[in-house]
This record gives C-alpha cells, structure tokens and sequence, in this order.
C-alpha cells in the first residue's frame, strides 16, 4: 500500500508528539530532527512491507494454477509467502 507524503508527515509528527509526552523521554536534538528520523524510519519500514508485498504476491502469481486475487485460497497463500517473507528478513 502507497502512502501520501502528507500522511507520512502527519504519521511522524503525531510519533514526535506522542514521544514528548512521556516523561521518562528527553530529547537530545530539536522536535523537527525527531520528525524527521521518525519519517525516514517510517519510509524504510514501508519501503520493506511493499518488498514483502511484492514477493508474496510474485509466488502467488508463480504457482502453476491461476489464482484469482480476492479469493479465499489467494488470501490464504498471501499470508503464508508473506508471513514467509518477513520470518525470512527476520523482522
């Protein structure tokens, strides 16, 4: 899935804020460098899923049997490859 840049933003904005509410954290640069690392780490992590995304749905589409996506059997195999994929890069 494809996320605006604004819902980035917003995303790492509301992770900035929520991280300046708790007590126990002090931060050692200013908010916006915060917002800024939290998007970046944001963008690696859904950079990730779409490559997750991408080879799940490769194997569906690699099976002898056309699999119509939408369909039960589709939905099982995708969680499977999926889940497949993300023990295999170890996240």
């Amino acid at each position: 899935m494809r996320i605006s840049r604004d819902k980035l933003n917003k995303l790492a904005h509301t992770v900035a804020d929520s991280l300046a509410e708790i007590d126990q954290v002090d931060f050692l640069e200013d908010r916006n460098t915060i917002r800024q690392e939290a998007r970046k780490a944001l963008e690696q992590l859904f950079a990730e899923e779409t490559k997750i995304d991408q080879a799940a749905r490769l194997k569906i589409s690699s099976q002898r049997k056309i699999i119509q996506e939408g369909t039960q059997e589709w939905d099982i195999l995708y969680r499977k490859y999926y889940n497949d994929e993300v023990r295999r890069l170890g996240i």
